[in-house]
C-alpha cells in the first residue's frame, strides 16, 4: 500500500551520512561569505581601498560561483561526482591560504575569485549527490540539513570573524577555513558514494564564454555607478549593456543546442521557473543585506568587528527555529507556500530597518532579526526544494547547477546594487543621523527586492496546490506540470 502523501519516506542511514558531509562542505562556503561581511572596514582601511571597491571581495567570490556552477555537470560526468566534490574540497583549502596572504586589495579579490570557483563546484555537487540519494518526497528535509550552513553561517561567521580580526588581523579569516575544509576532505573520502564517469558529451564554450563574460559585465557596470555619478554615464551603460546582450544570446544559444552548458528548457516547467526566479531575487535581497548590519554597527554605532558579529546572533537563531519545520512542511504540503510566507517574514521583518536611526535601541534590532532570520530559514531551502519536487529524477543533475547559478547571480547582482547605494547615500554625510539614514534607505531597495521575489513563491503556491488537489496518481500531468514521482521529461508549460 502506498503511504500517504502527507508521511514522508523514511530517511535512511547512508542519505543522512551523505547529507552530513554535504552540509560540512557548504558550512565551509558560506563560512566564507558571512565571515568577510564584518571584515570590510577593516580591509578597506588596511589595504587603502575604498567601499565600491574592497566590495568585490564578496562579489568577486559571488562571481567565480556563478562562472564554474554551469559547468558541474559536464564536468561530474567526465570525472565523477564523488573525485570532483573531494578536488573542489582541496582546492577551497588551497585557495583560502591564497587569500590569507594577499597584501594588496587586487591580490584578495583575485584569490577571492579562484576561491569562489573552488566553492561553486563543491555546492552543487553537493547538492547533486544528496538530491539524487534522497527522491523528491524526502526532498524538504534533507534539504534542511544543507541549510544548516545558513543558519550556522550567520550566527558564526561574523562572531569569529569579529574575533578573528580584533584579536590577531583579518588574514585569520581566510586560515580558519583550512581546518574545517580538511575535515570534509577525510569525511568525504569516507562517507560519500563512489560514482564512476558517464557520458559527459561536448563541454558548451560557447554558452560558457557568453555567461561567463556577460555576468561579470554586467556586474561590473552596475558597481560602477557610485563612481561614474549614475546609471547614466558611459562607464556603467557601455559594460552593464554589453553584459546584458551577452547573457540574452547565451539564452538563445542555449535554446537552439542540443546540448547547452545550462538546459534552459526546464524553465518550460512553470513550477521550476517560478522556484528559479524566487531563488533569484532571494539571493539579491539576502546577500546584499548580510552586507548592510555590520557596517551600521561599526559604522554608524562605532562597535568593533566582534560586537558587530555578536549582534547579528538573533538572525541566526531565528533561522535555526523555522528551518526544521519549513523542511518537514515542505514534504507535506509543498514548498510554494512555505517560501511564500517566508517571504512575508522577510519582509516585515526588514522594513523596520529601513526606519534605522543611530539611536535604535538593540533589543528592537534584535527582535526584528528573530523575524527576519524565520524568513530566511522559511524560503531559501523550501525554493530549492520545490523546484526540484518539480522535475524527473534524472533532470536533477541539470537542475541543480542552474538554480545555484540563479541564487549567485542574484546575490552578486544584489550586492553590488545595495552597496553602490549605500556608498551614494553616504557621501558628504558625517553625522550618526545622516549615515543611518544613508544605511534605510538601501535597506528599502532590499525590500523592493523581497517583495519582488514574494510574487513567484505565491505562483509556486497556487500551482502547487492545484497540482495536489487535481489528483493523488503519481504519474499524471497537472496543467503542463509533472507531479514530483514522475520520470518522464517535463511537460513545457
Amino acid at each position: 500500500m502506498r503511504e500517504p502523501a502527507s508521511s514522508p519516506p523514511r530517511i535512511e542511514r547512508h542519505v543522512w551520512l551523505i547529507a552530513t558531509v554535504v552540509a560540512m562542505g557548504s558550512v565551509m562556503s558560506i563560512l566564507a561569505v558571512t565571515i568577510v561581511n564584518v571584515a570590510l572596514e577593516s580591509l578597506s582601511s588596511e589595504l587603502h581601498s575604498p567601499l565600491t571597491d574592497i566590495q568585490w571581495v564578496a562579489t568577486g567570490y559571488l562571481l567565480g560561483m556563478g562562472a564554474v556552477i554551469p559547468v558541474t555537470a559536464w564536468a561530474a560526468n567526465r570525472v565523477g561526482a564523488k573525485r570532483l566534490y573531494l578536488a573542489s574540497l582541496i582546492a577551497f583549502v588551497a585557495t583560502s591560504i591564497l587569500c590569507a596572504v594577499a597584501w594588496t586589495a587586487p591580490m584578495l579579490i583575485g584569490a577571492r575569485v579562484l576561491q569562489g570557483v573552488a566553492g561553486g563546484l563543491s555546492l552543487p555537487l553537493g547538492q547533486m549527490m544528496l538530491a539524487t540519494a534522497a527522491g523528491p518526497r524526502r526532498m524538504g528535509q534533507v534539504m534542511s540539513v544543507i541549510g544548516v550552513p545558513m543558519v550556522l553561517g550567520p550566527m558564526i561567521g561574523p562572531i569569529l570573524g569579529g574575533a578573528l580580526i580584533d584579536h590577531l588581523s583579518w588574514h585569520w579569516i581566510f586560515v580558519v577555513n583550512v581546518p574545517v575544509g580538511l575535515a570534509a576532505i577525510a569525511l568525504g573520502w569516507r562517507l560519500l558514494p563512489s560514482v564512476a564517469p558517464g557520458e559527459a558529451g561536448r563541454l558548451d564554450t560557447r554558452g560558457l564564454v557568453l555567461l561567463c563574460a556577460g555576468v561579470p559585465l554586467l556586474i561590473y557596470g552596475l558597481s560602477r555607478t557610485s563612481a561614474a555619478g549614475g546609471f547614466g554615464s558611459a562607464s556603467v551603460l557601455l559594460p552593464a549593456l554589453a553584459g546584458a546582450g551577452l547573457i540574452v544570446a547565451f539564452v538563445v544559444h542555449a535554446l537552439r543546442t542540443e546540448e547547452p552548458l545550462l538546459d534552459v528548457r526546464l524553465l518550460g516547467n512553470r513550477r521550476f521557473a517560478a522556484a528559479g526566479l524566487a531563488t533569484f531575487c532571494t539571493g539579491a535581497a539576502l546577500y546584499g543585506a548580510m552586507l548592510l548590519l555590520p557596517l551600521y554597527f561599526q559604522t554608524v554605532r562605532g562597535e568593533d568587528a566582534m560586537s558587530a558579529g555578536l549582534l547579528l546572533i538573533p538572525q541566526g537563531l531565528g533561522a535555526a527555529l523555522a528551518m526544521p519545520y519549513a523542511g518537514r512542511l515542505t514534504d507535506r504540503i509543498g514548498g510554494g507556500r512555505i517560501a511564500a510566507v517566508g517571504m512575508a517574514l522577510m519582509a516585515v521583518g526588514t522594513i523596520p530597518l529601513a526606519a534605522l536611526t543611530a539611536e535604535t535601541s538593540y533589543v528592537l534590532i534584535s527582535a526584528i532579526l528573530v523575524v527576519r532570520g524565520m524568513g530566511t530559514g522559511m524560503s531559501m531551502m523550501p525554493l530549492m526544494a520545490a523546484a526540484y519536487a518539480a522535475l524527473p529524477a534524472k533532470a536533477i543533475v541539470h537542475a541543480t547547477p542552474q538554480l545555484n547559478v540563479l541564487q549567485r547571480i542574484g546575490g552578486s547582482i544584489g550586492t553590488a546594487i545595495l552597496t553602490v547605494v549605500l556608498a551614494n547615500g553616504l557621501i558628504g554625510v558625517t553625522t550618526p543621523d545622516g549615515q543611518a539614514a544613508a544605511f534605510g534607505h538601501a535597506y528599502w531597495w532590499a525590500i523592493g527586492v523581497t517583495a519582488l521575489a514574494a510574487l513567484p513563491a505565491i505562483y509556486l503556491a497556487v500551482v502547487e496546490r492545484r497540482a495536489r488537489g487535481r489528483t493523488r496518481r503519481p504519474r499524471a500531468a497537472v496543467d503542463g506540470e509533472l507531479l514530483p514521482s514522475d520520470d518522464r521529461k517535463p511537460v513545457p508549460a
